[in-house]
């Protein structure tokens, strides 16, 4: 080879060397081979593996909101969504595949809005569990191979639209297994929990979600809901975060601290 060619070939092979590598998705077969024997020892909403704050001496807190579509419910609380905007207060959207389908062009102008980004919050939003448990009258996932399907279903589905994959994810009723935890971790997420029930399943009047939200110490993870327009979340929320702003609290997506 020429000393020219071997010049013009350098930079090409070195960029090549450099480029990172794909890392490849495990299959549902190796997932359910790699836990099937595995026992959960832990099952909760506080379980080994899932963040419920963020890192340590961080002092921001983290708004986030799920979208649990189906019979979770598959409105879009504008007026909630219209305060952050203008407050200009960043928050992380868990957004279930139900909910993305009922919603379509909202979902687009929230994913191309730089305030917001989006996670995953499931296919059929289950509960996460490796043998079946159910919360709050929902079933859970019944083996491994149901987690992969709620995990990787999602996922696929916002990759496709976002133009690449969730960071984090979130289970519906935000409860798990340790398996479970471990299993979304190996598919390349993070598992998220919270720390502040901010509008109880978005069940609480704004009073309480005031009261709740404006109680979130710093380095929280705060739980609200998106997708029941007309109840006390949006009004809560409203009330709660000017008081907090004014004391100097930052506000967070997930992706701005880990």
């Amino acid at each position: 080879m020429s000393a020219s060619a071997s010049a013009s070939a350098g930079p090409s092979t070195t960029a090549a060397a450099a480029a990172p590598s794909a890392v490849r998705e495990p299959s549902r077969a190796e997932m359910v081979q790699r836990y099937r024997a595995l026992a959960p020892s832990e099952w909760g909403l506080r379980v080994s593996g899932v963040i419920t704050e963020l890192p340590e001496g961080e002092t921001a807190t983290a708004l986030t909101f799920d979208a649990c579509g189906g019979p979770g419910g598959n409105g879009y609380d504008a007026d909630l969504i219209d305060f952050l905007r203008e407050r200009k207060v960043p928050a992380t959207l868990f957004l279930n595949t139900r909910w993305i389908d009922a919603n379509p062009d909202v979902f687009e102008r929230l994913a191309a809005d730089g305030l917001f980004e989006i996670g995953n919050h499931g296919t059929v939003h289950r509960p996460l569990s490796v043998t079946g448990r159910s919360a709050y009258g929902i079933a859970g996932t019944g083996g491994v191979g149901e987690v992969y399907d709620e995990v990787v279903g999602n996922a696929h589905k916002l990759t496709g639209l976002l133009g690449h994959p969730p960071r984090f994810f979130r289970s519906g009723t935000a409860h798990y297994d340790d398996v479970a935890a471990r299993v979304v971790t190996d598919l390349g997420e993070r598992v998220v929990g919270f720390a502040v029930n901010g509008d109880g399943g978005a069940t609480l009047p704004a009073s309480e979600v005031r009261r709740e939200v404006a109680s979130a110490p710093p380095g929280a993870v705060v739980i609200g809901h998106m997708n029941r327009p007309g109840g006390g979340t949006a009004p809560g929320v409203a009330a709660a975060v000017p008081r907090l702003l004014a004391e100097g609290r930052r506000f967070v997506r997930l992706s701005d601290v880990m």
